[in-house]
């Protein structure tokens, strides 16, 4: 009788789709894994209210004078969030995609949870081995989401690797930018 080996799963939460250099940068953190690894990417999906408010406070924001009023019925706001529903199952496939075009064996799923409980939630799901949250580069967004990395620390039980997506190991290396744990 075989023994079935053990799964190493790795949860990945994204802002945005991998590149194909995120993609081989990801897989290639795994490459000396004796277990067959399996990949489970989680990208949330954006609030419709909040782009609108969003956009209201820019168009605000940017003009002198009183901008006139935008308001959105209950119909409209539900056409933008199906499409932003739409575009992040889009984007989540192409993550699928990428990582699988570099041999890797992964699912992935739009969430609409906050970010962290979605990973907790996987994490602890899967049993995963390991949990990598991918950010984008821009300061301001660092900024922002720096927290995912400390909130998922003090919530999960397993390593937390924080990378900057479009980013490669060494740029990620320098200025005290990037990797910000294991």
């Amino acid at each position: 009788m075989s023994e079935t080996p053990s799964t190493y799963d790795v949860v990945l939460l994204v802002e945005q789709p991998l590149s194909v250099q995120d993609a081989r940068q990801v897989r290639g953190l795994h490459e000396d894994v004796e277990d067959p690894v399996r990949y489970h990417v989680l990208l949330p999906v954006e609030d419709a209210a909040s782009r609108v408010e969003s956009a209201m406070g820019s168009i605000a924001a940017s003009e002198v004078l009183a901008s006139p009023a935008l308001v959105l019925d209950n119909d409209s706001l539900a056409e933008v969030q199906r499409e932003l529903l739409d575009e992040a199952r889009k984007d989540v496939g192409d993550c699928v995609d990428r990582l699988t075009a570099c041999g890797a064996d992964v699912v992935g799923e739009v969430v609409s949870a906050d970010p962290i409980t979605a990973l907790a939630a996987k994490v602890q799901q899967v049993s995963a081995a390991e949990a990598i949250i991918l950010t984008r580069p821009h300061v301001v967004a660092e900024f922002f989401h720096l927290d995912w990395t400390h909130r998922a620390r003090r919530k999960l039980g397993v390593p937390v690797l924080h990378l900057l997506e479009h980013e490669n190991f060494d740029e990620q290396a320098g200025g005290g930018e990037g990797v910000s744990g294991m």
